[in-house]
């Protein structure tokens, strides 16, 4: 029969569960999770593939155009390589930052994590950091390589370059919106903690809400419109200030970012105080 030694003494406690531990753990499952490399693949095509696809196909059109739609098309040409692409994105960025959160929910592994590392906003904290900085360097790739590619196929009939007015900050602009919505996004599974609810409650307010405050009366209504979360972000793709814009681009990103600081301060304190 063979008898089992057990050591007098067990091995001494090498560091601690910090900030450290939880970033490589965070960074580990986001990366691992099959959810996030189809994400980025969809990012991927949209940013580069559909807008390659619209690009053409406006271009081979172009014969057609009337005098008046040429001279916008020449006027707005981000409206083709960037705006259009990021609009799309952002559907795509907003499911994956609700589930980054609300996944760990739905499948219970949420407890899992809480008993690995009981301080809860240290487990917040980095959640939000290796998220920020997946979508920032992911976003900022896509933004640049759709400029390039798109800027390829227009060149015969639009030409834009990075030096152009407001170009290089529109490109910069659209890879920090895709981040600071995914964190905006991340908020809103936190909070909600229902990956279906909170997907259509970000959606709601991108595709439904934030265009119906643009029907209402008067300058309050105007106001409110302009200081809707993504009606205010989507500004810094803009290569120049519209007249009737009442925030300028750097301004309404500041206001997209005040909004997502906010309910991630509100996801933070009822992470904390509400049961796993």
């Amino acid at each position: 029969m063979t008898t089992l030694t057990v050591p007098a003494t067990l091995p001494p406690v090498q560091g601690k569960a910090g900030i450290g531990g939880a970033l490589r753990a965070e960074w580990t499952k986001i990366r691992t999770v099959r959810s996030t490399l189809w994400s980025l693949v969809a990012m991927a095509g949209i940013s580069i593939g559909l807008m390659s696809l619209i690009a053409w196909a406006t271009m081979h059109r172009w014969a057609r155009f009337e005098p008046r739609e040429k001279a916008n098309l020449t006027q707005h040409p981000l409206e083709i390589v960037l705006a259009r692409p990021v609009f799309v994105c952002q559907l795509v960025v907003a499911v994956l930052g609700v589930m980054v959160i609300s996944a760990e929910y739905t499948t219970g592994m949420i407890r899992s994590t809480l008993q690995a590392q009981p301080r809860r906003l240290t487990i917040l904290a980095a959640k939000i950091a290796v998220f920020a900085v997946l979508m920032l360097v992911v976003g900022e790739l896509l933004s640049f390589a759709a400029f390039f590619v798109g800027k390829q196929i227009i060149a015969g009939h639009i030409p834009v370059s990075l030096g152009d007015a407001g170009v290089t900050r529109s490109v910069i602009g659209a890879g920090l919106y895709l981040a600071v919505l995914g964190l905006f996004s991340l908020a809103f599974g936190a909070i909600l903690r229902h990956t279906a609810g909170a997907i259509t409650t970000v959606l709601g307010l991108i595709l439904i809400v934030s265009n119906l405050t643009g029907l209402l009366p008067d300058s309050w209504g105007h106001h409110i419109n302009a200081w809707m979360p993504t009606n205010a972000g989507l500004l810094i793709l803009q290569p120049h200030q519209a007249p009737d814009d009442l925030l300028s681009p750097w301004q309404g990103l500041a206001v997209f970012s005040g909004w997502t600081v906010l309910l991630l301060a509100v996801a933070a304190v009822l992470f904390k105080k509400r049961d796993a």
